[in-house]
């Protein structure tokens, strides 16, 4: 074997051990205790907090026309929605409901960041409510953190059978509050006083419940890190110009600490006074100071913080604020960050937007009391009864789509001497339906042999400003 020369020795690479199996790919991670903070922007989380929970606890508890203000009645196919009554037939109106909700999300991301993570998301909602129970129970961020790191003794497992017995409570409520809009409320309280639940109704209480309390109390600031979609694609709908949440890295660096009422310049320093505070009221516990992150959901936990930090050293406020890159780059005020929200990228969403929520509403307005499906009946296409007429017969399905019984009178048009053989009118019970099998004939004569276009109206009776037409085909033979 010829030996390796000196240089050809020197180009090998030792190649580094595996590492054991044991060793993991993720982060380990640490439980994060967030410290309570106050200001203008903690009151606004409040106040949505208080707001989106009075409207989802509080409409099953509504009435109007005597029965659920607020229901999804999937065993009556129906959905309730104060005076509204939608059926299956109405699903194009949740299209647009959802396409609306989509186009809302663009448009306020790319004018102002993650306001609906931030402030009425479900999962900030009950995590705020949770940490709340936590922070009554035992205690502030340090003294939950001594919890955690003390001994399992009896005070530890008292407070902490507190805040999972709470916790559990909120949870079940949800759970309960949600399977009432799709199943009536009275029922269900029934069912709490007999202990009578169906398996429907169990399975989606425990169902529901679990996952709030999982997800808000257990993995909280993971479920919008690692879970949520939106953290990884928000990033598309940002430009220079999105109002988002900002540290002034010019005024803040370089940081460092410092007596009260020092002056910055003096020290050669700036005014981030590197107290951490920003850090230990972050929900996800990112260093904003670091730039915008993916993790960040814009809270405003930490303007919060740093402002009142600032007030404390006698420091201008706002060195972490809502601000824009090229606001920060250039310097700009309020006045020209205003007059960049109306760019391409927020005139299109916003355009559409609009449009949309206009053709909903037109929608709506315009919506008939009444709705007719029709069937041909396929055992018999066309029969001749005598007299030379020829009978179609069709099965109607007529929707009072009002909570007012009524009665509607039936005709049919497109055909010379074409007429019913049957009765013409119909009572229709409130918000229901009727299907009526209806006998039409025409004269041989009155058209083309094959089919015939013709029209059947539904008008009710008194009223006849409510009407509905629908066309179908008539077949003539020989």
């Amino acid at each position: 074997m010829v030996e390796k020369t000196r240089s050809e020795k020197a180009r090998v690479v030792p190649i580094k051990p595996v590492a054991p199996e044991s060793d993991s790919l993720y982060e380990v991670r640490q439980k994060l205790h967030v410290r309570s903070v106050s200001g203008i922007f903690a009151r606004w989380r409040w106040a949505l907090v208080w707001i989106t929970q009075l409207v989802f606890y509080g409409l099953p508890w509504l009435t109007w026309n005597d029965r659920q203000a607020v229901l999804f009645h999937l065993t009556e196919r129906k959905f309730y929605i104060f005076g509204w009554v939608f059926w299956p037939q109405d699903v194009f109106y949740l299209a647009i409901i959802l396409i609306i909700s989509a186009y809302a999300l663009f448009f306020f991301t790319a004018v102002a960041g993650r306001l609906w993570c931030g402030y009425a998301c479900p999962q900030t909602v009950y995590t705020e409510m949770f940490m709340w129970i936590e922070e009554k129970i035992e205690g502030d961020h340090n003294k939950r953190r001594k919890l955690e790191e003390g001994p399992m003794n009896a005070r530890r497992i008292g407070l902490r059978s507190a805040k999972y017995g709470a916790w559990g409570l909120l949870s079940l409520w949800t759970g309960f509050t949600f399977v009432a809009y799709f199943s009536p409320l009275e029922e269900l309280l029934v069912a709490i006083a007999t202990l009578s639940f169906g398996p429907w109704e169990t399975f989606w209480i425990l169902f529901y419940g679990a996952f709030t309390y999982i997800f808000a109390g257990l993995l909280r600031e993971q479920v919008c890190k690692y879970m949520c979609p939106y953290a990884r694609f928000q990033g598309v709908m940002f430009d220079p110009d999105t109002l988002v949440i900002t540290y002034d890295e010019e005024r803040g660096e370089p940081r460092g600490s410092r007596r009260k009422g020092a002056d910055p310049r003096a020290l050669g320093v700036g005014d981030c006074v590197d107290c951490g505070i920003c850090v230990q009221v972050c929900p996800t516990g990112i260093d904003i100071r670091d730039g915008l992150q993916y993790e960040c959901i814009g809270c405003a936990a930490c303007i919060d913080a740093c402002d009142q930090v600032m007030e404390r050293m006698s420091y201008p406020p706002g060195l972490i604020r809502y601000s824009t890159e090229n606001a920060v780059k250039k310097h700009w005020g309020s006045r020209e960050i205003l007059q960049h929200v109306a760019r391409p990228r927020t005139l299109v969403y916003g355009g559409v937007l609009a449009a949309i929520c206009i053709a909903l509403v037109v929608g709506l307005a315009n919506r008939t009391d009444l709705r007719m499906d029709i069937l041909r009946d396929r055992a018999v296409l066309a029969r001749e009864v005598g007299d030379g007429l020829i009978e179609n017969v069709y099965r109607l399905q007529i929707m009072n789509m009002v909570e007012v019984p009524r009665t509607v009178r039936i005709g049919v048009s497109g055909l010379d001497g074409i007429r019913l053989a049957n009765s013409e009118e119909v009572a229709l019970p409130a918000a229901g339906t009727e299907s009526v099998t209806v006998r039409v004939r025409a004269p041989r004569e009155s058209g083309e042999l094959g089919s015939n276009q013709i029209h059947f109206q539904l008008e009710v009776v008194g009223d006849a400003s409510v009407r509905v037409r629908e066309a179908t085909t008539f077949l003539l033979t020989q």
